[in-house]
């Protein structure tokens, strides 16, 4: 829940920091810290890892979060595919998730064998030493009876905690079965990461008291659980420090953790206020957009109207509707239901009707990579359908900018009569960031292009339009406004059905001219890192925290480089290729094999267009760009490094 607090949520990223197990009592603070969770998909990780990041954005800290899900819907307990993560950064200057945990919690030994890679050197480890039975080492293929050794782990630098243990005699007198006993160890490892970094306690239990507040035994137990976690790490491990984590003040405010999905439905709810139009969705559950879904269908009382509808087509299908009967319409998807979208949409383009189409990217193509993140839809979303079908492409930069970037969608879909594509991704929709709760003047009132009185008295068509080339939105019921639109091509003169060919190309030219003309209300480009650099290196949508931390440490390391994001692709800011052609070398890092860099390219003839690349269905590591940056600006032209993820093409 919101918090009051007058904490710092800038954004920045972690430097490197080390946890060091010396023998003390005092508590030692640091700047930021990386917390990785994992264990079994039913063992509560995410969970435990939202509560410990929603209880620090509270309490002042900036978070950036990554749950990592297996791809398989419940893989068989103990085994090396059916691992979840949740990766947290906390702290001061946290921009991203993090490269590398400073602690690693590992519920069973699948969970430390397939997350170890994550922790830094000399990181610390909490682990149920209680799950290290033969048949649990043998579900996570160890070749021997000890774990800690067979991986190479330096004992000081684990704690073998009998959780199990632990909690069963915590919970003996519960009268719980053993079952819903089990499904309490998740709290346990979290008041033991509660004592580790001096988080109170108290923080968590107002937290869990208000999620469990219809199951009161449920919440007793949680907490019993969660205080025998932080007295366990205090009795046991006194002579360890512990560790407070750093915030800084800013402007008072609530504060809040938010995730991108949240921040998403969230964003189109004050676009319906400012908007003065109903909300309408109407959707189709599809992994990882669904939450947006769901999220919405909880607005009643603010007049959202939300829509399971029977299959993709449906989905978009009704919101058009509703868009021709006057509403804020959108339809949420991913990469295969906005394939399937696609006729849909190149309806509205015809029709010329404010639609707002969320797409959050996943691993493909078809199935793929259902629980993965990529930024794969680029092309698809500029040029998926059939004929010159222009519209309006943005995309969100982190999980709090959604917010604001679906706001923005369905701003310009109002005011331009124009479908417009929100680009998200899996690792932001489903990753949390710190986020002030704005006051409703931090939004502009958005304007509806509506048909006024005195055009309908001048004899308004259908397809009329003002001196940006927008059509004005005619409500049904508005009296003198009877029309019809379609997928039929208009005169252009009287919205009539035309065939003819001369008029198609002139109707084809205006609405690719009215997206041109979006361009002038949109913000310009903006550079940062050092502009004065011959490099700049650029990016788009959520990988936006990785090459800004990126950038900053590049440029503190003495390689300078300039660094630009986009968050608007079609059209582009106006000055963007003004401010491009500044650079001698220009870097694209993208996590597909160069869609944006290849849409770059067509817009910057004669240039060369450097990429780095990753196809992993994992986010970047900023230490991957570092790297790749560096072998650009160390002469090394065109190559591919051994992961296959940087190269250069010339036009």
């Amino acid at each position: 829940m919101p918090h009051r607090s007058g904490a710092s949520h800038s954004e920045g990223d972690a430097a490197k920091t080390q946890l060091i197990m010396l023998p003390g009592t005092n508590v030692k603070t640091l700047e930021r810290v990386v917390i990785r969770f994992s264990g079994d998909s039913g063992d509560g990780m995410q969970l435990a890892g939202n509560i410990f990041s929603n209880v620090s954005a509270g309490e002042g800290s900036q978070i950036s979060t990554f749950p990592d899900y297996p791809a398989e819907i419940r893989a068989p307990q103990g085994s090396l595919s059916g691992v979840s993560g949740f990766q947290v950064n906390v702290g001061k200057g946290v921009h991203t998730p993090g490269d590398e945990a400073d602690v690693l919690v590992a519920m069973n030994p699948a969970a430390l064998k397939t997350n170890l890679r994550y922790l830094k050197p000399g990181g610390i480890i909490i682990c149920d030493v209680d799950t290290f039975r033969p048949a649990d080492l043998k579900k996570a293929e160890y070749a021997t009876d000890d774990p800690v050794a067979e991986l190479g782990i330096d004992p000081a630098r684990i704690m073998l905690v009998p959780m199990t243990t632990l909690l069963k005699h915590t919970l003996k007198d519960s009268g719980m079965d053993p079952k819903s006993v089990m499904k309490c160890k998740n709290m346990l490892a979290l008041g033991l990461i509660c004592w580790l970094f001096d988080s109170p306690v108290e923080s968590v239990l107002r937290k869990l008291e208000k999620k469990f507040a219809k199951k009161p035994a449920v919440y007793e137990a949680n907490a019993k659980v969660i205080r025998a976690g932080w007295d366990y790490g205090h009795n046991t491990h006194s002579s360890m420090p512990t560790y407070r984590i750093e915030s800084e003040a800013v402007k008072p405010g609530t504060y809040t953790d938010v995730n991108g999905n949240t921040a998403t439905a969230w964003g189109l709810i004050m676009a319906s206020e400012k908007s003065g139009r109903p909300l309408f969705l109407g959707s189709y559950p599809i992994t990882p957009a669904t939450d947006i879904l769901h999220e919405l269908a909880k607005r009643k009382d603010l007049g959202v109207k939300a829509c399971q509808m029977e299959d993709e087509i449906a989905g978009v299908c009704s919101a058009i509707g509703a868009s021709y009967a006057g509403h804020l319409a959108v339809t949420s998807t991913s990469g295969p239901g906005l394939a399937l979208k696609s006729e849909g949409i190149g309806l509205a383009v015809m029709a010329e009707l404010p639609l707002v189409v969320i797409d959050v990217q996943r691993g493909g193509p078809s199935t793929g990579l259902p629980t993965k993140t990529e930024q794969t839809d680029l092309m698809q979303a500029l040029y998926g359908r059939n004929g010159e079908s222009p519209l309006c492409v943005l995309a969100a930069a982190s999980p709090t900018d959604c917010f604001t970037m679906a706001f923005e969608a369905a701003r310009i879909a109002i005011e331009h009569m124009t479908p417009v594509i929100l680009l998200t991704d899996a690792f932001i929709a489903n990753g949390s960031s710190a986020w002030r709760v704005p006051e409703e003047e931090d939004y502009p009132e958005i304007r509806p292009h509506f048909v006024d009185a005195s055009r309908l008295e001048q004899g308004w068509k259908p397809f009329d339009r003002d001196e940006n080339l927008v059509r004005y939105w005619a409500v049904p019921g508005t009296p003198g406004a009877m029309h019809r639109v379609g997928g039929l091509e208009k005169d252009i003169r009287t919205s009539a059905i035309s065939t003819d060919g001369k008029n198609h190309e002139k109707m084809v030219n205006i609405r690719r001219e009215k997206i041109a003309r979006i361009a002038n209300d949109i913000p310009e480009l903006q550079v940062a890192g050092n502009p004065d650099a011959d490099t700049i290196l650029v990016g788009w949508g959520g990988t936006y925290g990785h090459l800004y931390t990126a950038a900053e440490e590049l440029n503190a390391e003495g390689c300078d480089v300039a660094f630009a994001h986009f968050r608007y692709i079609n059209p582009l800011p106006k000055n963007a290729l003004e401010v491009l052609s500044r650079y001698r070398r220009v870097i694209v890092a993208e996590l597909n094999t160069g869609q944006f860099a290849d849409y770059l390219q067509m817009h910057l003839p004669g240039r060369r267009v450097d990429r780095i690349n990753k196809v992993e269905g994992q986010p970047f590591m900023v230490r991957e760009i570092v790297e790749g940056v560096k072998s650009f600006l160390g002469g090394n032209e065109g190559s591919i490094n051994e992961t296959g993820n940087t190269n250069s093409n010339e036009a």
